[in-house]
């Protein structure tokens, strides 16, 4: 996005489709090929899906909406978010502007470490075969190092080795292997099998075991991405609640989540439509993501919250997350297809973990939109708004008469499809 810009865009929602699309590109500073992709224009060909996956037929578009408002590490962004869910845009877009009064989103990641597992099994002696293993640690490393050598160039490449007994499982006692590798602006996936493959027939020279699965592991928990916010408790008033009480409803949520299980799958399940949305439109593997973030909410030995929520001393809501986020710029589809890298050239990232440090934050910001919601006026207004227009559109509806049932069913209260027909039909023959 160009440095001047910001991506505060006042009514930006109101505005039709072609026009967001146009102040989009303005804005993301976006050349002609970007846009043509955003537009579906020269977005993804059935050719170029043919060589994606096995048994290709044909395309499925999903909606490709952008969230504005953001601020993550002092800098502006814009926000592609592909999803199918109604409401979880606006929030993102909402809970931004909310938290610009606190200075925006404060992100971080660590380095981008992935696990490649090895399993070795038949070791006749656990203990030795470990302690050989760690002598001949560095020059297993060094043939890491061979797999990949543009990562290496880059500034990549295996940094660790770690060993890992399992004394008690299913079919006996095994040894498993990490191997700690630097991926760079890759996720890591394919670098991190190869290597893992690579390194087999040595470890089954060293242990006398044979090894078995060679894979990554998906609880990247080496690769984390944090995001903070800060957001005055005047900042959160609305209507009848005042910004106190908007604000101790949200921790009072959130403290659920915390302590059941079964409030902490959707808890969580919120902070991934957030996430999730922005891997989808840049190409990630989100299934990859989903994997390790809800591993990491049960690695104390139960599933809790991702987030947390507290009041500052000031009397501000304060909010942090926490999460696995192996994320990729380079490879992959990222760089197949056209509209992923229309989104990433939108958010201006130059790194995976500039990208991450973006997740992560819209992230926290679909939570507090959830809770927000939940501790004040319920979830529901805010989706049937937006589901009505489904409804009226699967009822028969086109053009201006789509918000026209849209608002009627919200003035009634029911969402049903066979009223929202009657009233086309009486309205189409008006």
């Amino acid at each position: 996005m160009s440095s001047n810009r910001s991506s505060r865009l006042p009514g930006f929602f109101n505005l039709p489709l072609e026009q967001r699309l146009a102040k989009v590109v303005e804005v993301g500073d976006l050349n002609l090929e970007a846009q043509a992709a955003l537009h579906g224009e020269s977005g993804l060909t059935l050719e170029q899906a043919d060589h994606m996956i096995e048994n290709a037929i044909g395309l499925f578009s999903l909606p490709l909406g952008v969230a504005v408002n953001f601020i993550v590490n002092q800098r502006e962004v814009l926000v592609p978010m592909v999803i199918e869910e109604p409401s979880v845009v606006a929030g993102a877009s909402h809970m931004a502007k909310l938290a610009r009064a606190g200075g925006g989103f404060t992100a971080r990641t660590t380095e981008p470490e992935m696990i490649a597992q090895i399993q070795i099994l038949d070791v006749p002696d656990l203990e030795a075969a470990s302690q050989q293993l760690l002598r001949h640690k560095q020059e297993l490393l060094a043939k890491a190092d061979l797999v990949d050598q543009a990562i290496n160039r880059l500034g990549g490449g295996a940094r660790d080795l770690e060993i890992r007994p399992l004394h008690d499982t299913p079919v006996g006692p095994m040894l498993v292997v990490h191997l700690i590798y630097d991926t760079r602006d890759a996720m890591g996936a394919n670098v991190v099998n190869s290597v893992a493959e690579s390194l087999a027939p040595t470890i089954e020279s060293l242990t006398g075991g044979r090894v078995h699965l060679r894979i990554l592991s998906n609880l990247a928990d080496r690769r984390l991405a944090h995001a903070s916010c800060r957001i005055p408790a005047k900042e959160l008033a609305f209507g009848q609640f005042s910004g106190d009480q908007v604000r101790d409803g949200i921790i009072e949520a959130w403290a659920f989540a915390v302590a059941d299980p079964y409030r902490a799958a959707t808890h969580n399940k919120g902070i991934m439509n957030g996430v999730d949305a922005v891997l989808i439109a840049t190409g990630n593997d989100w299934r990859a993501v989903e994997a390790g973030a809800h591993a990491y909410a049960a690695r104390d030995g139960s599933y809790t919250s991702l987030s947390r929520w507290w009041v500052t001393k000031q009397g501000a809501l304060e909010g942090t997350l926490e999460m696995p986020l192996a994320v990729g710029t380079v490879g992959g589809a990222t760089r197949v297809h056209p509209a992923a890298k229309a989104c990433l050239r939108l958010m201006g990232v130059s790194s995976a973990r500039e990208l991450a440090e973006i997740v992560v934050s819209v992230g926290l910001a679909q939570n507090l939109a959830a809770l927000r919601a939940l501790a004040t006026e319920g979830i529901q207004r805010g989706h049937m708004e937006l589901h009505a227009r489904q409804v009226a559109i699967a009822a028969g509806a086109h053009g201006a008469l789509i918000e026209r049932v849209a608002r009627q069913l919200i003035a009634e209260g029911v969402m049903i499809l066979e009223r929202a027909q009657e009233m086309v039909r009486r309205w189409n023959e008006e």
